[in-house]
Formats: structure tokens, C-alpha cells, sequence
């Protein structure tokens, strides 16, 4: 019983560690340099400092401004996660300018969710409503838009499904293993969680 249920652990483990390794940035918001800049509190302290170095941030756009040639994305800058996801729910660290060559339609950018990469190239003065702001602008060289998906989360469950019954350890008796009694896992009702997606 004991090698089964290592066999049942070894295999939750291999995959989980499949799962996570699934899960990565997507290829469009990699960019070139293994640690992107993505502090942008940091940048905006001493936004000198960072010119020409890449960043990668992302956040909900919050204005799309196009002009000949090229399109202006406003966006509200929020904390990333491990695959460049902006975190739903994190509050904004800041604005920034992220230029695009070309034109992006307003219809398809406006009120997202997108992730950014590319150099900065300084800070630019503007408005947000009637106060002055300093935007960080960020020369675009990739960018992934992101879909809001609702999945639905059951609750957690036992490691194993199999208990013993029978007498403690180091006591003579018979005993067995057996599935759980009923209610022994968890009853609680499913949540449904929002995520992004590509």
C-alpha cells in the first residue's frame, strides 16, 4: 500500500511540474534580454537611468491615439505575473506611453488587458483628466493581447483518496486501506474564477 501511494504522489508531482512548465511567456512579450525591466515605480524615480534598457509591462488600455504611421497605446500599468499576465484585480502603478509602428484599430484595444515589450525611450508630459503627468514611453517591439476567460474551481481535494482503517501504528490488529467515508472531501460549492488568456 505504501508504494502505491508513492506512486500516487509521484505522479501528482510529474504533473504539476508539467502544468507549471506549460505555463510560460508567450513568445510575442519575450523580447531579447533574459530580465526585462519590469519595475515601473523604479523607472519613473529615475527614468534617465533606463533609457534604451527593454522593459515589458502591461496593464489595461486606457486610450488608443493613432496617428500616421503609428498608433499610441495609454495604458494603466499593473503589477505582471511569472508569464507576463498582468494581475487581475492589482491596482495601477503608473502610466505609460507604449508606441506601436502602424496602425492598431481603437475598437480592439481600447478597455483591454495587453502586456508590452521593448526599450524605453524617456518620459513624455501629459494630462490624466487635468492633472500633469510624466508618462514613461516604451518603444513597442512585441505585444500580446489578453481574453478574459471565466473557469470554474472545484475545492480541494484529499492528496490521496485512500485511508487507513484500523488500529494506530505499532499496535497488533488487522486494518485496511479504503476510500474515504462520504462527506469526507470537501462539499463546498465550485467558484468561478476570471483569468486571462492568449
Amino acid at each position: 500500500m505504501r508504494k502505491r501511494f508513492l506512486v500516487q504522489t509521484g505522479s501528482l508531482l510529474l504533473a504539476s511540474m508539467l502544468l507549471f512548465g506549460c505555463v510560460s511567456i508567450p513568445d510575442s512579450v519575450k523580447g531579447t534580454s533574459a530580465t526585462p525591466q519590469q519595475d515601473l515605480t523604479r523607472v519613473m524615480s529615475a527614468p534617465q537611468l533606463f533609457v534604451g534598457q527593454e522593459s515589458r509591462f502591461g496593464g489595461r488600455v486606457v486610450k488608443v491615439m493613432n496617428q500616421n504611421g503609428s498608433t499610441r497605446l495609454e495604458i494603466a500599468a499593473m503589477r505582471l505575473d511569472d508569464t507576463a499576465r498582468p494581475i487581475l484585480g492589482s491596482a495601477s502603478v503608473g502610466r505609460i506611453y507604449a508606441e506601436i509602428s502602424g496602425f492598431v484599430d481603437p475598437v480592439d484595444f481600447n478597455n483591454q488587458m495587453v502586456t508590452v515589450v521593448g526599450p524605453i525611450k524617456g518620459t513624455e508630459k501629459g494630462v490624466i483628466g487635468q492633472a500633469a503627468y510624466n508618462f514613461v514611453v516604451v518603444s513597442v517591439t512585441g505585444y500580446q493581447r489578453w481574453h478574459l476567460t471565466q473557469q470554474v474551481v472545484s475545492p480541494p481535494q484529499p492528496l490521496d483518496p485512500w485511508i487507513w482503517y484500523g488500529p494506530p501504528r505499532g499496535r497488533h490488529g488487522g486494518g485496511y486501506w479504503g476510500p474515504p467515508p462520504f462527506g469526507y472531501y470537501n462539499q463546498g460549492p465550485a467558484q468561478v474564477q476570471t483569468i486571462l488568456t492568449e
